[in-house]
């Protein structure tokens, strides 16, 4: 059975190779990922539109940890998300809360909570959806 921190070692890692083949083998049709208040994108399709302008406009991207807890099946982390668009980097702090299927290595559920207006106004300079 794989330990919850591997499972968040490995995604940092697939994040920052920017492959959305690799990013998408952490999660299965019963996974969802909510950017609370909105409403959680549920199953591999919809999480893979939700990350994928921001993977694709991105030359680089860098998750960093700045403290981290693990119980049982379940992490919060809170981040530095980096994400580096045009030459310029777009960074915002993150609390997730992250569940974890341990016997097949997926993630489950995420909850992030950001402060999604100072979130929207460093990136409404990046022009994702172009």
């Amino acid at each position: 059975m794989v330990k919850p921190v591997e499972i968040v070692e490995s995604f940092l890692h697939a994040l920052s190779e920017r492959e959305m083949g690799v990013i998408m083998s952490f999660f299965n049709e019963e996974s969802s990922w909510q950017n609370v208040p909105h409403p959680p994108s549920n199953g591999v399709q919809e999480i893979e539109l939700m990350f994928s302008p921001i993977i694709r406009k991105s030359s680089k991207v860098q998750w960093d940890i700045l403290s981290a807890a693990y119980v049982g099946n379940r992490a919060w982390l809170e981040r530095i998300d980096r994400f580096w668009i045009d030459g310029a980097e777009y960074s915002v702090q993150c609390n997730g809360v992250f569940e974890f299927d341990l016997s097949k290595g997926k993630i489950m559920t995420v909850r992030d909570y950001v402060d999604l207006g100072e979130w929207r106004e460093r990136l409404t300079l990046a022009r994702l959806n172009e």
